[in-house]
């Protein structure tokens, strides 16, 4: 192995690490942290194979962080990228609840620590909502793709179907409007935009 791919093995541990480090909320919260470093700052990759690793992270068994460290590490630098991304991503969790599980139930009714929850909560919203906002820049043109989104989140906020169905759904109707050729605007090819 050269000087290069262990620089570069080095950088996938240190940048998934300083994402499991400083991001709360879970894997939602942490793709627009990923984004911008594998993508933007890196420049590991592009945007679209980042929409696609995400989509593929998101229909993979497993947390979403989780899988699309290992999904950038294996892009990026094969077997061993995938294996340090991953560990990377997962060992700030690790360490952290080892920590604070035995001092929590001591502090757990300290107002002060409910006031920090609190905010973490609501910095958590904000990057959801962020993260909503930069993945429908996506679909500018693509209607199929926008109308799946709006009938996903309609069948999961107001339908109460499970997750899984409407992944599921959302992978046939992907299937079938480009094997079709269907754009449901204007009867072109299913990747035409408006």
């Amino acid at each position: 192995m050269n000087d290069e791919k262990k620089q570069l093995l080095r950088q996938l541990l240190f940048v998934f690490f300083k994402i499991g480090l400083f991001t709360f909320g879970g894997g939602y919260a942490m793709i627009p942290l990923i984004e911008r470093e594998v993508v933007e700052t890196k420049g590991w990759i592009d945007e679209e194979r980042m929409m696609d690793i995400l989509a593929i992270s998101e229909s993979t068994p497993g947390p979403i962080a989780i899988n699309m460290a290992t999904f950038v590490g294996y892009h990026t630098a094969g077997i061993w990228g995938s294996a340090l991304a991953t560990a990377g991503v997962v060992l700030p969790s690790v360490i952290i609840i080892l920590i604070l599980s035995g001092i929590y139930t001591a502090f757990r009714s300290n107002i002060w620590v409910g006031y920090a929850f609190t905010g973490i909560k609501s910095a958590v919203c904000v990057l959801l909502i962020n993260n909503i906002i930069k993945l429908s820049k996506q679909f500018k043109g693509k209607f199929n793709a926008s109308l799946v989104a709006v009938g996903a989140f309609l069948l999961l906020a107001f339908l109460n179907v499970k997750g899984i169905f409407v992944i599921m759904g959302a992978i046939a109707a992907g299937i079938v409007t480009e094997l079709l050729g269907i754009n449901f605007i204007n009867g072109g090819r299913a990747d035409d935009t408006v």
